[in-house]
């Protein structure tokens, strides 16, 4: 049992489980009901994504890697607060049961919150899948 990280919108892997959009907005242009038929997700979880004002902020400028770190550690303490601990914590723990994946839009992993959700989850405890290598 694991949690696989994905790019949302990407076709489903075998015993990929549930999926749980870790986004601030659902996809646009798309209907609600749409959602997981498009592999998008099955349930949005908002409260693991960064910050509409930590993501503004990265994208207002080209991402240089010290800007990156002080995303990083923005979205680091933002998931400091009870909630979003004891949310990664289940997560962890649901890890050791069943299959189920975590994802974000973005294309480009090294550059977007699901890499260092990643991380977030294995401190955590989490069982983690080993990153696919498809796009």
């Amino acid at each position: 049992m694991s949690i696989r990280v994905v790019r949302l919108g990407t076709p489903r892997v075998k015993d990929e489980g549930l999926r749980l959009g870790t986004v601030r907005r659902p996809p646009r242009g798309v209907k609600k009901e749409d959602y997981a038929r498009l592999n998008y997700y099955d349930v949005w979880v908002p409260d693991l994504a960064p910050s509409q004002e930590l993501v503004s902020w990265l994208l207002s400028e080209p991402i240089t890697d010290p800007r990156w770190n002080k995303f990083v550690r923005g979205y680091r303490a933002e998931m400091k607060d009870h909630k979003s601990d004891r949310l990664l914590a289940l997560l962890a723990a649901l890890s050791r049961q069943t299959d189920f994946s975590v994802g974000c839009y973005c294309e480009n992993e090294e550059r977007c919150h699901r890499s260092v959700l990643r991380e977030l989850l294995r401190e955590h405890g989490a069982e983690m899948a080993e990153p696919s290598t498809r796009p």
